[in-house]
């Protein structure tokens, strides 16, 4: 973590021991780690407020960065619960309710400076994905415009397995995507994502 040089961390599935190796790193922010799946948290190199966001079975965590001109950068970090948790049919009214709270939160300022982060367990073709993406732009998508490049999968069914879908995203609006790498992490079948930032001069 330490060699990436990151100024703010959005996590997911955040056990105990990764917390406290992050915190190291990173010591400001907020992170709850858990010991099942719903530890989450945002981690920051430079003082700054966390919040949460309430949504159905597991809240998004927001902060705000601010460049050295324009407005404020709200930065959502999301976990979606998956489709086949428990029994389908109670999933599927969870992931609508978390997906309505979203939306709404959006809604509320559409035209804000916005990075929306995690994992949505939804690839692009599904329709959790496309109704977010109704009012934020696909950073993975912007960075490898033009350049004949595909954004990289992220999920793959155990740590080391090859990657099978993109199900972890970086949704924008009003900042620029300038690169997206897809970086593994060990004892994970997630891969990260980190991701670079360009803030137009003059935004907001």
């Amino acid at each position: 973590m330490a060699d990436l040089a990151a100024d703010v961390v959005a996590v997911q599935e955040l056990a105990p021991p990764q917390a406290e190796a992050l915190a190291a790193v990173l010591p400001f922010g907020r992170l709850d780690p858990a010991r099942d799946f719903r530890g989450m948290g945002i981690a920051r190199r430079l003082p700054g407020g966390v919040t949460r966001l309430p949504l159905a079975h597991r809240d998004a965590y927001l902060t705000e960065i601010e460049p050295p001109a324009g407005a404020a950068i709200e930065i959502v970090n999301v976990h979606i619960l998956a489709p086949h948790a428990g029994l389908p049919w109670r999933a599927l009214p969870i992931r609508r309710a978390q997906l309505r709270g979203l939306d709404a939160h959006i809604a509320a300022s559409p035209e804000r400076c916005r990075v929306l982060v995690g994992d949505l367990n939804a690839t692009p073709l599904w329709p959790m994905y496309r109704r977010l993406t109704r009012r934020l732009q696909d950073g993975a998508w912007d960075a490898v415009r033009g350049n004949g490049g595909r954004p990289g999968r992220t999920w793959g069914l155990w740590s080391g397995a090859p990657r099978l879908l993109r199900i972890d995203h970086v949704l924008v609006c009003g900042v620029t995507v300038s690169a997206v790498r897809v970086v593994g992490v060990r004892g994970s079948d997630h891969s990260a994502l980190v991701v670079d930032l360009t803030i137009p001069d003059g935004v907001g």
